[in-house]
């Protein structure tokens, strides 16, 4: 039964989240370390003491949860689970590289470092918001965001059912408002920044320039691109690609589909929650849809994939 893994995005996190994973694993106590040294804190301090609002900031929220993903993913392998295929979304696309020998895992710290530093800022000085729109076509969700007063644009094709917008908190005010004349649900999301939009132009410039001499090498299996919603097939110019992944949307629908197209039967979303683990839910049908966050969870998983 050919796998996929699924690495959770920013938004996931919650207090505790990895300390079972790092405790009854050994092997995570060298992930622990890696990230401690490079981050310069203690990262299972910072996940098992943080307030829920310590951890929704942008350079904490994307090392832990990065870091509780790589604790899931190290688990299961020593579980004796592997995987044909990766995909993450959003930040989850750099527990992917990991994963897939795209990135070591100190070069995969760095970049976290480097990445939620630049969004941070990017975010403090451009005033963003983001909102959850359910039950909207991708007609609709384009032609309400080209009708608004000021800058909102799709960032996040989560599932059918549901795509993100973002973009000036006054313009995304406006498409919630006339959303919800239409009868769709609208959920705004708990971030000061419009991800995934030009909006974090400053960021990806930023980001890029700090990682050019980073060397990436080519994955042992399967990446699939938020960027494109579908396999990546050129890896020249990584520093490039993932500068313009901050500001691009996020196809998340594409990659499901395209994955299952290729004889994926199973998907386990390894990292903090089951969001991913709802969108393969609402997005494929007749597949194996599982999650690892808990010593709890990895015994589900481990049953469903025998």
């Amino acid at each position: 039964m050919k796998k996929a893994f699924l690495f959770s995005g920013q938004g996931s996190q919650y207090p505790g989240m990895g300390k079972e994973l790092a405790e009854k694993y050994p092997a995570n106590k060298a992930v622990l370390e890696c990230g401690s040294d490079i981050m310069g804190f203690d990262l299972m301090k910072k996940l098992t003491e943080s307030t829920p609002e310590e951890l929704a900031q942008t350079r904490l929220s994307q090392p832990a949860i990065f870091t509780t993903s790589v604790l899931a993913l190290t688990a299961i392998r020593e579980e004796g689970v592997d995987c044909d295929a990766v995909a993450g979304h959003s930040l989850g696309e750099y527990a992917a590289m990991y994963a897939s020998g795209m990135l070591p895992l100190e070069d995969a710290f760095k970049a976290i470092k480097l990445r939620s530093a630049a969004m941070a800022r990017a975010a403090e000085s451009s005033h963003g918001a983001m909102a959850a729109v359910v039950g909207a076509e991708n007609s609709q969700i384009d032609e309400v965001c080209a009708a608004v007063n000021g800058f909102v644009a799709p960032a996040n094709y989560n599932s059918p059912v549901q795509t993100v917008i973002a973009g000036e908190a006054a313009a995304v005010d406006e498409a919630v408002a006339k959303f919800t004349e239409m009868g769709k649900r609208c959920v705004k999301l708990a971030v000061s920044a419009a991800f995934h939009t030009k909006l974090m132009q400053s960021a990806a410039d930023e980001f890029k320039e700090q990682i050019k001499d980073m060397q990436f090498g080519k994955p042992s299996v399967d990446f699939y691109s938020n960027l494109y919603g579908k396999k990546l097939e050129d890896y020249s110019d990584m520093p490039n690609y993932l500068a313009a992944h901050i500001c691009s949307p996020v196809k998340f629908v594409n990659e499901l589909n395209e994955m299952q197209n290729a004889g994926i039967k199973a998907f386990v979303e390894l990292g903090p929650g089951h969001v991913l683990t709802g969108l393969v839910r609402k997005t494929l049908k007749g597949v194996v849809n599982t999650n690892v966050e808990n010593t709890e969870t990895m015994g589900k998983a481990l049953s469903a994939l025998k």
